[in-house]
């Protein structure tokens, strides 16, 4: 392409320069009132945003894309530009276009991108925002996650596996790593995330590490116990190098950094989190647990319970510390009452201190906090005289903050507007010059008045009259007839028919007070209100914890409301291997039957002596899948401290759960089901521990039948020879083979799902009974769904074919070639259908040798009329 000759305008030439700094991003160029776009960003804005494209000169000849939206409008439509996986450079100017004879200077302020930000429009409420950045060695990665707008910042180092686990459960919205580990991204993690690549050099040498020493001001990473986990500890350094060049420089408020503690939590893989629809589901319109159990009563507190559960804990004391609390609030009512009025005035505080140390909060942010700090007091009193232990320890933790609260009080407006440039956000005796400029600037006309009056006295002349005009500003105006009695200081300006008009010093000196004082009042609220918020960084910490220890407790509160609403019951938690479930439901599927249905219960006992694998067979539909969802669920949830769907649970700690539920294909990265289901089954056949849970459904039913059977039936076997670990099992299957697996192996039972034939009809009882199950009765399942009726016939045809050959003790295949040769040899009507019976006999009656050709079409008619009937 030819090099345009053409000269660039300033303004342009300024873009350019600016837009060079910041590749890949979309820039938001501020030119007066507008943010204006350029170019391929016009393009793109204009078809992201819905606004008008347009085109105008660049310099003498060439033209250029254009499209732009209020400065105002910023709010509205940065969120959109960010969700469509922009990044977004916002460029502002830097100083007043009035003092300024030449081009504004300008620059970019912030660079949104879909992790790195901290507007509410952007962020979805319930969920962490969070970068994740990652570093990259032989066979062990390294991983940060930072959440800008809460300040959590938390690292790991494992293998691949765990990071993906770690991927899964904290579901960052932007990943970070090195432009030439892209493809090593891809193959371990796939491309479900939005991700950008860095430059090599920040991951080399001490930078990174440097980096976070200065960050925290600290001489060494042992006090946060993070020292040994070098690729973490480069990947959290990359992090905050990542944040610094995204033009957010005030982190004071990313105050800690701490390990994932992969010891303290249960093992969940990506399959089981999945599988289980904890938080997310691949199926449209699924309701998850996380649906299901969310009643918290504030955005931190709904954080807060995603992450207990994806990350369960495995330690009986801090388990049976929280059902401890929830049973006491469940039986505290007044107080479970009081507790949610005050976590409701205190809103997002972990997301408002945020802002505060960004310093981005506005004044009437800064209001919520103070009233969110006189929340947190009446919290503390209530908690310290509940006359529960656990209550008195978050209380002794809570901190109101007085001094800054007060100060909140006296130095702010009660009801201060939104920005500070509308003023009056300073309280009144803040600041004398405030008070002293404000009466000059609004009550300019009592002044005014004063001054009137007193010159009028001063002088005697009664009809003295202060007034304002463009051309000389303030001044006094005296009727001819008392002009004799005008002071000598006094200044004449104009002499009119019957009046002359006067300027005095005090006068001049008033009107460059008042035409002044709407700058100074700006300014003077401008930086009062600035330190107001610096002193409020000095307590980023406490309020910290503030808003850390109420999430808690509403999530406790929150586990509380369900318990009684939805009759869940506190289960006993051990140290042993016994799972033992009396009258389980599934929470998810319970809350979604009809009105009056109830939901059937089943009993599940798993041991390690007796019963350690069951094999549940029962035909399709019948809740094999529910039963193994519930039983992973019940556990899960005694294990975040939350009470069960049960009529009583006892629950030998778990310490990974794991699950190959259901059929799912990724044939869009060109694997089959069966390789999906055989991945997902080596993973738990080679991480399995005694104190595993796995629920295994239908095994082998992506490949041929005798195939299937096969790895079902050594997959069986594998699990219960496993020298170091008898894994807690529920297999379903359909291949009633399996049940034979119960006469070899003694910790092995079988089980099924019962149904009640009623004639023709099948109905599922839903009941887990002893023993094993003879058939699926998946014909009946074809019925259910609305297969044609021929097709229900000819299966039950063949069904009874192969089942009369197979009792014969004729093999399988051969049963199926004497049935293939059965259907070519079929006669049109044998099906048992008296309308076709009807038809042939007619067929049969016709002498086709007489028969006219309007005779023939006659008979047609009469059988057309006949299959429509």
């Amino acid at each position: 392409m030819a090099k345009s000759t053409t000269k660039e305008t300033p303004l342009m030439q300024q873009y350019n320069s600016i837009k060079a700094k910041y590749p890949g991003a979309l820039l938001l160029f501020r030119v007066g009132d507008f943010y204006e776009t350029f170019g391929e960003d016009a393009v793109k804005a204009s078809g992201i945003l819905g606004i008008v494209l347009t085109k105008r000169a660049n310099g003498s000849a060439s033209h250029i894309e254009l499209a732009g939206f209020p400065h105002h409008s910023l709010e509205t439509y940065l969120p959109k530009l960010v969700r469509a996986g922009q990044r977004v450079a916002i460029c502002d100017q830097l100083e007043d276009p009035k003092t300024v004879k030449t081009i504004v200077k300008r620059g970019v302020t912030e660079l949104v991108t879909p992790g790195v930000s901290y507007n509410d429009n952007i962020l979805q409420q319930k969920s962490n925002n969070y970068l994740a950045s990652l570093f990259f060695d032989k066979n062990t990665v390294g991983i940060a996650f930072v959440d800008i707008s809460t300040g959590e910042f938390l690292v790991a180092q494992g293998a691949s596996d765990y990071i993906d686990k770690l991927l899964q459960s904290f579901k960052p919205s932007e990943v970070i790593f090195p432009k030439s580990r892209h493809r090593d991204f891809t193959e371990s993690y796939g491309d479900r995330f939005y991700t950008y690549t860095l430059d090599e050099w920040p991951y080399t040498g001490d930078y990174a590490y440097e980096t976070i020493l200065k960050h925290f001001e600290v001489n060494s990473l042992k006090g946060f116990g993070i020292e040994r986990m070098n690729l973490a500890v480069t990947a959290a350094g990359v992090a905050l190098h990542y944040l610094n060049e995204t033009e957010h420089r005030n982190l004071q408020h990313i105050s800690s950094i701490s390990r994932v503690e992969e010891d303290r939590y249960m093992w969940l893989d990506r399959f089981t989190i999945r599988n289980l629809e904890l938080i997310g589901s691949s199926n449209e319109n699924a309701v998850t647990l996380v649906d299901t159990l969310d009643q918290t009563c504030s955005p931190m507190g709904a954080r807060l319970l995603r992450r207990w559960i994806v990350m369960p804990l495995k330690e009986q004391k801090p388990i049976e510390d929280r059902l401890n609390i929830v049973e006491f609030l469940q039986d505290n009512e007044e107080l479970r009452e009081n507790l949610l009025q005050e976590i409701k005035q205190i809103g997002d505080l972990e997301r408002l201190i945020s802002k505060i140390g960004l310093q981005r909060a506005n004044p009437r942010e800064v209001c919520q906090l103070k009233r969110a700090l006189y929340s947190i007091e009446k919290i503390k009193n209530y908690c310290s005289a509940a006359g529960s232990n656990s209550l008195k320890v978050i209380a002794e933790q809570l901190n109101p903050c007085s001094l800054i609260r007060e100060r909140i009080e006296k130095e702010l407006q009660a009801e201060p507007p939104v920005m500070v440039a509308k003023g009056s956000v300073i309280a009144e005796g803040v600041n004398e010059d405030l008070d002293h400029l404000r009466k000059i600037a609004f009550g300019g006309k009592d002044y005014l008045v004063e001054i009137q009056k007193r010159e009028a006295e001063a002088t005697g002349i009664p009809s003295l009259k202060v007034a304002f005009n463009n051309v000389f500003g303030y001044y006094l105006e005296v009727t001819n007839a008392h002009k004799d009695k005008v002071p000598s200081e006094w200044i004449r300006k104009q002499t009119l028919v019957n009046a002359e008009r006067y300027i005095t010093p005090e006068l001049k000196e008033y009107e460059e007070q008042i035409l002044g004082a709407e700058e100074k009042i700006f300014a003077l609220e401008t930086r009062l209100y600035n330190e107001l918020v610096y002193a409020l960084s000095e307590y980023i910490k406490p309020i910290q914890l503030n808003a850390h220890l109420t999430a808690q407790l509403d999530v406790l509160l929150c586990f509380a409301t369900i318990a009684i609403k939805n009759y869940y019951v506190k289960p006993l938690i051990t140290e042993d291997n016994v799972l033992d479930i009396k009258g389980g439901r599934h929470p998810v599927i319970e809350k979604q039957l009809p009105v009056g249905e109830d939901y059937i219960t089943n009993d599940v006992f798993l041991d390690t002596e007796t019963q350690q694998i069951i094999i549940i067979t029962g035909p399709n539909m019948a809740g094999k899948s529910a039963l193994l969802r519930q039983t992973g669920l019940i556990v899960l949830m005694a294990q975040i401290g939350c009470f069960v769907p049960a009529k009583q649970a006892r629950i030998g700690l778990v310490d990974k759960i794991f699950t190959r539920v259901g059929a799912s294909d990724n044939l869009s990265s060109g694997e089959s089901t069966f390789m999906v289901e055989m991945n997902e089954t080596a993973s738990i056949l080679n991480n399995l521990s005694n104190r595993s849970l796995i629920l295994l459904d239908e095994i082998g039913r992506g490949t041929s039948t005798y195939d299937g059977i096969s790895i079902a039936w050594a997959i069986a076997e594998y699990l219960h020879n496993h020298p170091g670990a008898r894994a807690k099992t529920l297999f379903a299957t359909h291949y009633h083979e399996l049940n034979e697996l119960a006469n070899s192996f003694n910790r092995v039972k079988n089980f099924n799902v019962s149904v009640k034939e009623a004639g023709n009809k099948v109905i599922f009882l839903r009941k887990l009974v002893p023993g094993g199950s003879e058939h699926s009765f998946g014909i009946h399942v074809a019925k259910l769904a609305g297969m044609p009726p021929k097709l229900i016939g000819r299966a039950n045809e063949i069904l009874k074919r192969l089942e009369q050959e197979r009792t014969g003790g004729e093999h399988i295949k051969d049963s199926i070639k004497k049935v293939q040769q059965q259907a070519y040899q079929l006669q049109m009507f044998s099906i048992d259908d008296p309308v076709l019976v009807k038809i042939r006999d007619m067929l049969n009656n016709l002498d086709v040798n007489t028969l006219t050709p309007v005779e023939a079409l006659m008979k047609l008619d009469d059988i057309q009329r006949l299959l429509k009937s």
